[in-house]
C-alpha cells in the first residue's frame, strides 16, 4: 500500500514522483566576484546532486536574485546573466537525471540585502565594504543594525516586475520546470505585503489591495513567461507574528483566493521575517496550520514547512488533509537521504541508484 507521502502528484503539466520535497535554502557559497559571480559551481553540484540521489519529488533550488542588488549577500546566487544560466544548467540536468523535477525560486532580497555571508556573521555592509544601497516599498530600515533602504520609485518597482520576467525566462532557459516566486522571510515582496514595512501613500502602499498589488504584477508577468504548462508557485509569510499592526494569517487566505485567480498553482507556506524580533510559538509542525487553513478555506494546493523531521510526521499532514506536500529544510542538511530512510519506514519502495545498491 503506498503512503500519502509517496504518491505522486501532477500540477498543471508536471508530475511529482512523490510529496517529500527540498525547501529553498541560501549556501551564501556563490562566488562574490569574476565572471563566475552569482553563479552556481561546484558546491551547489555536489549539494544539490546528494539530494538529487535520494529522490525527493521536487527540489527548489535556494533564493536566486533577479537582479544584483536582489541578493541577501554577494555570495547569493543570480540568475540575471548567461553565465549564471550555464551554471544552473548543470543543477537541473542532473536532477532531472534521477526523476527530480529541478524548480528555482526567484528572489528579491529588499531592504534585506547588503549584507556580509551569512556564517561570517551576515551584519550590514557599507558600499566601501562592498556592499550596495538596498532597495524597499518605504526607506524603514529591517533594523538599528541595518542600512536605510531606497524607496522605489513607481518607476523602479515596474523594473522590478520587467526583472521577475526575464529571470522567470532565464530559468526556464536553464532548464527549471518550477518556479517560485519568494514572497516571504521579509524580502522585497512581503516588504510590500506589511504595513509594517510598507508605508507608501500612492497606489502601492495604505490599503491591502495596493500592498498586494507588485506581487501580483509579479505573478502575472512571471506566469505570462512559464505559459500554462508548468506550475508557478508563490511562498508568502503567512503571518508576520506581529499583530494586529502587521500581516496577519487573514490578510494570507485572502492573498491566497487572488493568487488562485492568477494562475499559481501552489501556496507555499512559511511565517515571519520582517521584524527583527517576534514572539513566535515554534515547535514541531508550528507552520501546517496555516497550510491548512489555506487549503480548506480556497481550495489552492499548499506545501507546510517548518520542524517536519519525522517519516510519520509528515505522512500524516498529508493524510489530514493539511497540505498536499511537505517541503524539508535542515532536516535534509542534516540528512541528505530523508526521502529513501522515510521511504522504507513507510513499507514504500523508493530504488537506491544503482551505484549505491549494494548497501
Amino acid at each position: 500500500m503506498t503512503s500519502n507521502l509517496f504518491t505522486p502528484l501532477t500540477l498543471r503539466g508536471t508530475t511529482f514522483a512523490n510529496r517529500a520535497w527540498m525547501a529553498p535554502m541560501c549556501q551564501y557559497s556563490a562566488a562574490v566576484e569574476g565572471p563566475q559571480e552569482s553563479a552556481p559551481n561546484d558546491w551547489h553540484v555536489q549539494h544539490y546532486g546528494s539530494r538529487a540521489v535520494a529522490g525527493p519529488g521536487l527540489i527548489l533550488v535556494e533564493a536566486t536574485a533577479i537582479v544584483p542588488e536582489g541578493r541577501i549577500s554577494a555570495g547569493d546566487l543570480g540568475i540575471w546573466n548567461e553565465v549564471q544560466v550555464e551554471g544552473h544548467k548543470r543543477l537541473t540536468s542532473f536532477m532531472r537525471s534521477h526523476g527530480v523535477v529541478p524548480g528555482i525560486q526567484l528572489a528579491h532580497a529588499g531592504r534585506k540585502g547588503s549584507n556580509d555571508l551569512e556564517f561570517n556573521g551576515g551584519r550590514s555592509l557599507t558600499e566601501a565594504e562592498g556592499g550596495w544601497t538596498p532597495v524597499a516599498p518605504s526607506a524603514v530600515a529591517f533594523s538599528d543594525r541595518t542600512q536605510v533602504p531606497h524607496a522605489l520609485t513607481v518607476e523602479e518597482i515596474a523594473g522590478v516586475v520587467e526583472a521577475f520576467a526575464a529571470a522567470a525566462q532565464r530559468a526556464l532557459d536553464a532548464g527549471y520546470e518550477v518556479v517560485e516566486v519568494h514572497g516571504a522571510h521579509g524580502y522585497l515582496l512581503h516588504e510590500f505585503l506589511s504595513p509594517i514595512s510598507n508605508l507608501r501613500e500612492d497606489e502601492y502602499g495604505g490599503s491591502f489591495e495596493n500592498r498586494v498589488r507588485l506581487p501580483l504584477e509579479v505573478v502575472d508577468a512571471v506566469r505570462a513567461v512559464v505559459g500554462e504548462e508548468r506550475p508557478l508557485l508563490f511562498r508568502v509569510s503567512a503571518t508576520d507574528w506581529v499583530e494586529p499592526e502587521g500581516w496577519t494569517a487573514d490578510d494570507t487566505v485572502r492573498l491566497a483566493g487572488l493568487l488562485r485567480e492568477r494562475g499559481v498553482d501552489l501556496l507555499d507556506l512559511t511565517t515571519g521575517g520582517n521584524v527583527p524580533v517576534a514572539s513566535i510559538p515554534s515547535g514541531p509542525g508550528y507552520q501546517v496550520p496555516f497550510a491548512a487553513r489555506v487549503r480548506r478555506e480556497t481550495g489552492l494546493p499548499t506545501a507546510a514547512v517548518g520542524l517536519i523531521t519525522e517519516p510519520r510526521q509528515a505522512e500524516k499532514i498529508l493524510a489530514d488533509g493539511e497540505a498536499d506536500a511537505v517541503l524539508l529544510g535542515r532536516e535534509l542538511l542534516r540528512n541528505p537521504y530523508w526521502p529513501r530512510e522515510a521511504a522504507r519506514e513507510l513499507g514504500d519502495e523508493h530504488l537506491l541508484p544503482l551505484p549505491y545498491r549494494r548497501a
